[in-house]
């Protein structure tokens, strides 16, 4: 019985194998990058979807496929619930499998939306239904509870991929319509001349078109560059707010910047721990020393106001003063605690987790002639948020702790999504973390250099800014959200007609 077959076996059988080929769709992501994988296993999801009994089935199997999904692919926050948060095991593996079974309600939504609207046949209607429903779930995904889009579907098509030529123009939701769209064609139909030889073909053309658009420059490099230190201290996530440890962070990063000066030097998110208004006013002297004339010193630091609010801030010093960006999505339950949930603050034991939210239009950090889009952590799982900052900012910056997830796919996974932002917005990323990724990406998505992770290190480089705007910064994630509702409609009114 082939894979396709098996959409036709047993409930238990069709339920189980979905649950495994989702768990096999996050090696199409990083580092396995096997980014042709979601094109068989999507197509399998798709036809089993089509070929359900009715929509609560197609549902159920769309829930199956999203729980080995994220199962295997963002199970790392039981890391940081447990190891780090302090959590109870038995409540930080309940938090974990709900957190996975909630995710999961997603693609049980696009099952149960598709069977419900799919026409008759296994022709065109179907191919861009499908597509669609996927496509509208994926973006859910950012915006819906705060937003969580991790593993959406167009992250797995970061370079190498070919097709990562239509993320400056469609976004990362544009490559997972393209993705879903292509699942679909080889899904659906009959046959070997009905399914895989016309889909193979459409699969080639849509591929060899992405190649081509991989050579189109939709941004322009800047005159001059800036020499850049990006600083990595590799502190260990449980001595990092340890009292007696204090100066271990701040020994280590004072050395790493000493042997490395550059015109601008970049530490992570909170690599100070303590209040910016804490800081030891030599040490900060200490550290600006180490920055060549004209530069500027950027670092993560928790800043707070005469009102006691709290912010995760990025400050940076020069020549001409001081500038400061607070992050503006905080990261619920570890920045900030949602209404009605209070009861989790006596659980959790995770510093600093009343955070303020910045506000969401701040202007870039000028300094050496360039101006930074500073964003802090997972912000930049955001793209019309990084995208806002343009056409203004000529380089992007990320600040980031991840030792919170211990050595785990959060990592690469994290690189993986920066890489999707430099694509879209035709900028140079600079990501400064504590223990990893810490690397520099180009305006082409392809990582130019990096630090391994978990160890102490620095990363040099030169970096142009670029200037000028990608049809996704004009257009932001709307052109395809559009197209993806209207086709939900049409179907949706075709399906009332037949009645």
């Amino acid at each position: 019985m082939s894979v396709f077959e098996a959409a036709r076996a047993t409930p238990w059988r069709r339920s189980l194998l979905a649950c495994g080929l989702g768990a096999l769709t996050v090696a199409a992501f990083a580092p396995f990058q096997l980014f042709f994988l979601p094109l068989l296993t999507l197509a399998w999801l798709i036809r089993a979807w089509h070929r359900a009994a009715n929509a609560r089935a197609a549902g159920w199997l769309g829930f199956c496929f999203g729980l080995g999904l994220y199962l295997a692919g963002v199970s790392w926050v039981y890391i940081s619930l447990h190891q780090f948060g302090g959590m109870p095991m038995p409540l930080a593996l309940a938090g974990t499998l709900g957190f996975c079974a909630l995710s999961a309600l997603f693609p049980a939504l696009a099952g149960w939306g598709y069977r419900r609207l799919r026409p008759l046949a296994e022709g065109a209607g179907a191919v861009v239904l499908a597509a669609a429903c996927w496509t509208l779930v994926d973006w859910a995904r950012e915006w819906v509870l705060t937003g969580f889009p991790w593993l959406a579907l167009g992250y797995s098509q970061a370079p190498p991929s070919p097709l990562a030529g239509y993320a400056p123009l469609f976004g990362v939701f544009g490559l997972s319509f393209l993705l879903a769209l292509l699942a679909a064609r080889l899904g659906l139909g009959s046959g070997w001349r009905g399914r895989w030889l016309p889909g193979g073909l459409v699969v080639l053309a849509v591929v060899a078109a992405g190649a081509g658009l991989r050579q189109v420059e939709w941004t322009q490099p800047r005159e001059g560059s800036v020499s850049v230190s990006l600083l990595q201290g590799n502190i260990e996530q449980s001595l990092k707010w340890r009292p007696d440890l204090l100066y271990l962070s701040l020994d280590t990063y004072l050395q790493l910047a000493r042997e490395h000066p550059a015109q601008l030097v970049i530490l992570p998110e909170a690599a100070l721990p303590m209040a910016l208004q804490d800081v030891p006013p030599e040490y900060l002297a200490a550290l600006r020393r180490t920055v060549a004339p004209g530069g500027g010193l950027l670092f993560g630091v928790v800043s707070y106001e005469a009102d006691e609010r709290y912010f995760n801030s990025a400050m940076l010093y020069t020549d001409d003063g001081a500038g400061r960006y607070d992050k503006s999505h905080l990261v619920p339950f570890g920045e900030f605690i949602p209404p009605a949930f209070g009861w989790v603050e006596s659980v959790l034991q995770i510093p600093m987790s009343s955070f303020t939210r910045g506000a969401p239009a701040q202007a870039p950090l000028s300094v050496a002639g360039e101006r930074l889009a500073v964003n802090i952590c997972y912000e930049d799982v955001f793209g019309p948020e990084i995208a806002r900052a343009l056409p203004g900012a000529s380089i992007l910056v990320n600040l980031s702790n991840t030792a919170w997830f211990g050595d785990s796919l959060a990592q690469p996974q994290h690189l993986q999504i920066a890489q999707l932002r430099a694509l879209e917005t035709g900028r140079p990323m600079l990501r400064a973390t504590n223990t990893g990724m810490t690397a520099v990406v180009a305006p082409n998505g392809e990582v130019s250099q990096r630090l391994p992770p978990f160890t102490a290190g620095v990363l040099r480089a030169q970096v142009r800014g670029y200037e000028g705007l990608t049809p996704f910064v004009r257009w932001g994630n709307w052109p395809v959200v559009a197209l993806a509702g209207l086709i939900l409609a049409v179907a949706a009114a075709l399906r009332a007609r037949k009645g």
